[in-house]
């Protein structure tokens, strides 16, 4: 599904290198689920940004489904991530003065669907995440948990192969955030997408198949479920 060889990232700043990844090394296959865990600052949203293809390597490869997409075109990874891979951040990054049903309708219409296949799509997803009653709310009618879940929705509407998630349940209380990972895993498991998380929920990180712990730009995989 995703593999990275020797992947490197290196960011410069007042005259210095400061090197986040140093050689990374990982496969991911289809159906696994891996936390991917350390300190803040240590690189984890950088791996997954590498990953997900919103930012390149310094050096190394990205194989996407067996294809090199390390060099591609911004618009062959544009159509990449719309219809192959989703996202999920700390912050939902929901429009405001959308509705719900409006916000998980985004990638649908983006990928070019008629409106009305984008609200069928939308309407389904919303009730996979347990929102089939606020599918007119406006994203400040829903509570945080369910902002969340809309935007999992729409990350998930055009069933992509591969989900990535960026501290999910960081902005969450503990009893909500837990209900959202466990929501993640239900997907994982139901249509046997590969996911990545980032997280510094260790209770989250230990539900997963896999972890992966970044030191010093470097990873070291625990034992496995």
């Amino acid at each position: 599904m995703l593999v990275l060889e020797g992947v490197q990232k290196s960011f410069r700043h007042n005259h210095t290198i400061i090197e986040v990844l140093k050689g990374v090394d990982l496969t991911l296959r289809q159906g696994e689920s891996m936390a991917v865990v350390g300190a803040s600052g240590v690189g984890k949203s950088t791996l997954l940004n590498i990953m997900g293809t919103l930012e390149p390597p310094t050096t190394g490869m990205v194989r996407f489904q067996g294809q090199n997409v390390t060099g591609l075109e911004e618009a062959s990874l544009c159509r990449l991530r719309n219809r192959q891979i989703g996202f999920v951040f700390q912050f939902h990054h929901l429009l405001p003065e959308f509705t719900a049903l409006e916000n998980a309708m985004m990638p649908a219409l983006i990928a070019r669907h008629t409106r009305s296949t984008a609200v069928e799509m939308a309407v389904q997803i919303l009730k996979d995440v347990g929102l089939a009653k606020r599918l007119t709310h406006r994203t400040g009618e829903l509570s945080g948990g369910e902002q969340q879940r809309v935007a999992i929705a729409r990350a998930l509407i055009m069933r992509p192969k591969l989900l990535l998630a960026d501290e999910p349940t960081g902005n969450l209380d503990s009893k909500t955030g837990e209900g959202v990972g466990d929501l993640l895993l239900q997907f994982n498991q139901k249509e046997g997408l590969a996911m990545v998380i980032a997280t510094h929920n260790r209770r989250l990180a230990e539900k997963m198949s896999r972890r992966m712990e970044i030191v010093d730009g470097r990873i070291h995989e625990g034992e496995k479920n």
